[in-house]
């Protein structure tokens, strides 16, 4: 399959379901791993990044896992494909930049991608729409150990896998979760939360990782610790962690409801109008504004399908992916104007709120 025709077909993230949980948009677990005898990515020569290239592209290319995968050097994808690649996830910033030795390995169902000599020889990943911690791990798990088979991987007998960052040693694993948290954001709690996980020894990020904004009340959280703890002890941890946050958003959503329902209801209505009447709308104003209509959704303001289509324009208001929809070069004011008219077709038959749920008798 060539790049091209994967990013044109349906993926878990992007067509076929949303995430099916109020809070959690996706999940996301990541396995850092170096080849043995080889100095890593940060170090190597032109050639030598060649040949780990090769390598595990060949490794990948013969796992069960990643059959009738696409499997590119980063060298053959243009800048929109690789744009579209981090918006997805599927990519770092960090591996779209790569001149040399760079490659890329996607599943079929963008489930899994591994990034090959990125800051370190072997990024595995996968990724899950909803809370499905279990399900990532046993995924990653599985290509993982087969991978293990083939190659040679660097392991140390006291620190674990061997990686090009020390905060990576041991297992190798950033387990992490995609959180919509408006309401925290709204009630001005998300400074005491991002404290509070902190002293847990987990990290709170933005929307594209370390170094981005929380655009559209979207926070990444993960675990920081990868030595001195199992995969299955730092996921028991995490899954609890998350689940408070879970708890705390909920929380923070009837309490918004009891105190000024009519201020919210505003909020979310104003949205609504906008999203359907639009005509120049910002990737940043786009994610805000779904992010009210996804709350919407999860009050019950409007039918549980609308969720499916929220998720997805999450996606497809990004700046890569508009420009793709164009099939020709837009400037930023251009590209402004056809998401706005993409998000107001898309919400065009879209119901009005529905705010006597929550009418007081």
């Amino acid at each position: 399959m060539k790049i091209a025709a994967l990013l044109a077909s349906p993926s878990e993230l992007t067509d076929t379901a949303s995430s099916k949980c109020a809070v959690v948009l996706m999940t996301r677990i990541r396995l850092a791993r170096n080849l043995a005898g080889h100095s890593f990515p940060g170090w190597c020569k032109e050639a030598q990044r060649e040949a780990v290239l090769e390598r595990c592209r060949e490794a990948l290319g013969a796992a069960a896992p990643m059959k009738r995968s696409v499997n590119v050097p980063v060298s053959e994808l243009t800048e929109l494909q690789k744009q579209i690649l981090v918006e997805r996830h599927l990519i770092s910033r960090e591996l779209s930049g790569s001149k040399h030795g760079g490659g890329l390995v996607i599943n079929r169902d963008q489930t899994c991608s591994v990034m090959i000599n990125e800051e370190d020889h072997l990024r595995i990943q996968v990724l899950r729409a909803g809370f499905q911690l279990k399900k990532a791990w046993s995924q990653i798990d599985t290509l993982d150990t087969e991978l293990e088979g083939r190659l040679d991987y660097a392991f140390d007998p006291a620190l674990g896998y061997l990686t090009a960052c020390p905060t990576n040693l041991g297992t190798g694993m950033r387990a992490s979760a995609m959180m919509h948290l408006p309401a925290l954001v709204i009630s001005s709690q998300m400074e005491k939360v991002v404290r509070a996980v902190n002293q847990l020894g987990m990290v709170v990020r933005g929307l594209f990782g370390e170094g981005s904004d929380a655009s559209g009340s979207i926070f990444q959280i993960s675990n920081q610790t990868t030595l001195g703890e199992s995969e299955e002890a730092i996921l028991k941890r995490l899954g609890s962690v998350l689940q408070s946050i879970i708890e705390h958003e909920l929380n923070a959503r009837e309490k918004l409801l009891e105190a000024d329902a009519p201020k919210l209801f505003d909020k979310i209505g104003r949205a609504y109008g906008i999203l359907q009447n639009c005509h120049q709308l910002s990737s940043s104003e786009a994610m805000n504004l779904l992010s009210l209509l996804r709350l919407g959704i999860d009050l019950g303001l409007f039918p549980e399908p609308t969720r499916a289509l929220t998720d997805r324009l999450f996606i497809e208001a990004q700046p890569g992916h508009v420009q793709a929809a164009a099939r020709h070069e837009l400037d930023s004011g251009q590209r402004d104007a056809l998401r706005a008219d993409n998000i107001r077709t898309e919400f065009a038959s879209i119901a009005r709120p529905d705010f006597s749920l929550h009418q007081k008798p």
